[in-house]
């Protein structure tokens, strides 16, 4: 066996915390690289190229480039750094050997950081730290590259991996520097530490070749594309290969096309080589973790490990009055075969089926992922409900066990106790808590049942009117918490079907907030508010003002109404309790009782008191 280092390729991953500045130092290389000409418009956050990545400002999945720097190619996968797409993450680092750890010079380390940089010390990645956001007014670089080799230590990593070199840049004005007190021109400081920091890949180009699909894409002409890396040996368009299923079959196929990657585009080659990053097309039910390799030798590598999911709900088939109004896909079979395609490419996400054919159990690492695949589906044209999400729980020893998240939340200093008293109610211990030197903000970190977290981030957002941000990741199973309070008051909910009036919300406005506005349709059954007291009230939202002959006063008056709480889907799928559903479709999202009608909700619920006695 030759193993040989292949000195004229860098692939390197770049891996942070949400909103640290991943995709906006990619974009500065890319305009930087030569690969633009001056002419030559490119977008903003040009490599989260998805509908919802560009309005939501996040990465969702993971992509890859290629930039040409000297005589050297550097392959850069851009990372997700939300810790719902932490998925994303734990197959990337099997195609690069390096890291760019990215951190933000005010927020210094946040969860996702110790959760990504985690997962390359455990492949055994070379770090190299970014320390981003030099602009910033309040940036404190030496206590964040302190906290970062901190971190290093903690998670175990060897002495080689924690005398880490550091780059101190600002993807806003797109400069890089290895000194803290000059900023630089430009980014070549931080090119020159990949190639010299960043080994060039290796591995036998004569061996038979190995080639492990970790990202997936589709193309409606040439169908599933499967992307992933040369571990040894060579691929030619052509080829006639076998591929090592995850399930261990093994079966035969024909590499139809080849590309790698420049810049934004794809280019069709007819061959790669040991450490190449490429596409390959042609394979029918390709999908991530899987090997293609000689026919003769069916030689699969490692599967992928992906942690388990912690959040699951179900999915269902819309069953509600307003049942295919306004969507184009509402079987049961539709919708099976819609959720069973994501797992091709979601390595992290779980479908089961269930003893009712019409619903589906979906689990995940959290509300953020379920909400983004609820979202692609109702724009494809699906219409669905979704239960309350609930914690995957597990039984050790005897006991049942649920799992704790680590949050961190900075809150602006007078919203500190109520932020505190609120996770309180959730089982919330505090381990931490940290003022600000200007003593305007403080840090408070806590762990957290991770069913005591759904639905507190609009919560949250009240409590520190807008000016709070919190994250959080999964740190470990624990003993059961005992109940957690996460909704104190009932709900109104719709006695008749039909339009909601002015009149009727008028009367109603005492009575709590309102979810809907005049001339919304609704049914009996439908949640149109919420209540000020903890139980639920049916009410008549469709009652009109009775016509009469006699005159008022204050008949020309306008009807002035207060503004109604409307929920986005997020909210609405975090909202509702266990005896409530969440209706989607492409136009709407309603909230609604399983049980439309209130005599069979009263039998339902006296049925349910008596179980429990």
């Amino acid at each position: 066996m030759t193993i040989r280092n292949i000195e004229h390729l860098r692939n390197v991953a770049i891996v942070a915390h949400v909103d640290h500045g991943k995709t906006s130092l990619v974009d500065q290389l890319l305009k930087q690289s030569g690969l633009f000409r001056a002419n030559e418009h490119m977008a903003e956050r040009a490599m989260d190229s998805g509908d919802l990545e560009r309005e939501r400002g996040i990465t969702i999945l993971a992509k890859n480039t290629a930039i040409p720097y000297r005589d050297i190619r550097i392959n850069i996968v851009d990372t997700p750094g939300h810790a719902d797409f932490s998925g994303e993450v734990e197959r990337i680092v099997r195609m690069v050997d390096g890291v760019l750890l990215v951190v933000d010079a005010f927020e210094g380390v946040m969860p996702q950081t110790k959760f990504v940089l985690q997962k390359a010390l455990e492949a055994g990645l070379a770090p190299i730290v970014v320390v981003n956001k030099m602009d910033r007014e309040n940036a404190r670089p030496v206590e964040v590259i302190d906290e970062v080799l901190d971190l290093f230590i903690e998670l175990g990593a060897s002495e080689e991996q924690c005398d880490f070199p550091v780059v101190y840049t600002s993807a806003l004005r797109g400069t890089a520097s290895e000194s803290i007190d000059h900023p630089g021109e430009n980014l070549q400081p931080l090119f020159e530490a990949i190639i010299q920091h960043i080994p060039a890949p290796s591995g036998d180009p004569e061996a038979p070749l190995q080639w492990q699909v970790t990202m997936l894409d589709y193309n409606e002409f040439l169908g599933r594309i499967g992307i992933g890396r040369v571990a040894r040996g060579q691929i030619h368009v052509g080829d006639a290969v076998s591929v090592v299923r995850r399930s261990g079959d093994v079966s035969r196929a024909r590499v139809v096309k080849l590309f790698s990657f420049q810049g934004l585009k794809r280019m069709e080659v007819e061959t790669a080589g040991v450490g190449d990053i490429v596409a390959v097309a042609g394979i029918p039910e390709l999908t991530v973790g899987e090997t293609i390799c000689p026919v003769d030798a069916p030689e699969g590598l490692p599967t992928l490990h992906i942690d388990e999911p912690t959040l699951q709900m179900t999915f269902r088939v819309n069953d509600s009055p307003f049942a295919g109004r306004e969507g184009q896909f509402v079987t049961s079979r539709k919708l099976r075969e819609r959720l069973f395609a994501e797992l091709e490419s979601d390595v992290s996400l779980r479908v089961e089926e269930t003893e009712d054919t019409d619903a589906f159990l979906v689990s995940s690492r959290g509300e953020l992922h379920l909400s983004i695949l609820i979202e692609t589906m109702r724009r494809e044209g699906y219409e669905l409900q979704v239960s309350k999400p609930r914690v995957i729980l597990r039984e050790q020893n005897g006991k049942i066990q649920e799992p704790i998240e680590h949050l961190v939340a900075d809150v602006p200093s007078d919203a500190v106790g109520s932020v505190i008293e609120a996770l309180g109610y959730r089982k919330g211990e505090m381990v931490h808590m940290l003022t600000s030197p200007s003593g305007e903000s403080t840090r408070l970190e806590f762990h957290v049942p991770a069913r005591g977290l759904i639905g507190f981030r609009t919560e949250f957002l009240t409590l520190t009117r807008g000016y709070g941000t919190m994250h959080h990741r999964f740190l470990q199973y624990d003993e059961w918490k005992g109940d957690v309070i996460t909704r104190r008051q009932g709900v109104l909910v719709a006695s008749e079907s039909g339009t909601a009036t002015a009149y009727s919300i008028q009367n109603l406005e005492d009575r709590g907030i309102l979810f809907i506005t005049p001339g919304t349709e609704v049914y009996e059954g439908m949640i149109v508010g919420e209540h000020t007291r903890e139980n639920d009230l049916t009410v008549n939202v469709t009652k009109a003002k009775h016509m009469t002959n006699v005159r008022s006063a204050t008949k020309e008056e306008t009807v002035r109404l207060k503004a109604p709480r409307l929920l986005s889907l997020e909210q609405a799928m975090t909202y509702i309790e266990d005896d409530e559903l969440c209706e989607i479709t492409p136009q709407s999202v309603r909230l609604r009782k399983r049980y439309l009608n209130k005599s069979e909700r009263d039998k339902m619920a006296k049925r349910g008191k008596e179980v429990m006695q």
